[in-house]
């Protein structure tokens, strides 16, 4: 690793703004303790403030919110990055949800006292709309559990269960050991271990408030699934869903599951595929058929049946006489 990117390799893990004990670091970085003090001064020379502890179990620590990192941004510049992440967190660009939360979650701890002030503001004077009609997300909930993800450390907060047999459940406080932080659909989920109930768990960050981390850290446990994203996923086929959405689709199984990516399974058909997606909203499985370029039929609901007809004589409307035929079939 040439200096250059051990430079910028060092500084993006300063910026977790954790403790690194200075053997750690070292080892990280593949380089002497002599040659990262080297390094450490340079990064001083840049104008990051860095405290360090010497001794054997001395180490280094990124000083939180003393200025923003050399970017030479403007108050207004930062607060316009941040909300600009926080957008795309919330899937206003499909794809880059997970990079979004890490980035926010390290420009909100590089910010002063002062730009928080105002971030907060600004998020508690703004109605939220997030894309797709998808649950509003706090942002500094998740800047806290991405950061708590990342430097392994616990984290408290007050959360609101799903409703069962159509009565809200009463708001608990949890203590978590976070794995990972996953987008899934137009929802966050945290997934991580639940040391009162003493099992792993995946929780909507919607539902969550008041997070908070306790500074100490903890050894990470082996997940039970093959990444975070499946734990998720399986959670919710095992959880009961409102709906049932069946849709078989003309086009082959590899272009419908490169869009609906981990929404919804789909298995080869014929000379198409058939899709299945358990949802407790019918808005999300009315987008997906809107937006894919192909002829399909409805198996199920009957309330998607009924839905995907309504708009459709919506959309017939719009459409000038003489102006193209439907691509759509339905069945009941």
């Amino acid at each position: 690793m040439n200096t250059s990117a051990r430079m910028l390799r060092l500084l993006s893990l300063l910026q977790t703004h954790r403790y690194w004990p200075g053997g750690e670091l070292a080892d990280r970085l593949e380089v002497s303790p002599r040659t990262l003090r080297r390094d450490i001064d340079r990064i001083r020379e840049l104008g990051y403030d860095v405290d360090a502890v010497r001794g054997v179990s001395g180490g280094y620590q990124l000083r939180a919110g003393s200025t923003l990192p050399p970017l030479l941004l403007e108050d207004e510049e930062a607060i316009a990055i941040a909300v600009g992440l926080h957008t795309a967190a919330s899937g206003a660009v499909a794809g880059l949800e997970e990079t979004a939360v890490q980035a926010l979650a390290k420009v909100i701890a590089l910010m002063p006292p002062r730009l928080r002030r105002r971030m907060e503001a600004l998020r508690s004077q703004t109605d939220g709309v997030p894309w797709g009609g998808g649950p509003v997300v706090d942002a500094t909930v998740l800047s806290v559990l991405a950061q708590a993800c990342r430097d392994d450390e616990p984290v408290g907060f007050v959360y609101t269960a799903r409703p069962r047999d159509g009565r809200a459940a009463e708001p608990t406080q949890r203590r978590v050991e976070p794995h990972r932080l996953v987008s899934l659909g137009r929802r966050w989920y945290l997934v991580g271990y639940d040391r009162d109930r003493q099992d792993w768990r995946s929780f909507r960050v919607d539902r969550m408030r008041d997070a908070t981390t306790t500074g100490h850290r903890f050894r990470p446990r082996e997940l039970p699934a093959a990444d975070a994203a499946s734990f998720v996923q399986a959670g919710i086929r095992s959880a009961p869903q409102r709906y049932d959405v069946r849709v078989r689709f003309a086009a082959d199984a590899d272009t419908v599951a490169a869009y609906v990516g981990r929404w919804a399974t789909v298995e080869p058909a014929g000379a198409g595929c058939v899709m299945h997606m358990p949802s407790d909203s019918l808005d999300w499985p009315l987008m997906v058929l809107a937006h894919l370029d192909s002829e399909f039929t409805v198996e199920g609901p009957a309330e998607l049946v009924d839905a995907v007809a309504r708009v459709g004589e919506r959309f017939a409307r719009a459409v000038p006489r003489g102006g193209g035929s439907g691509r759509g079939s339905i069945k009941g």
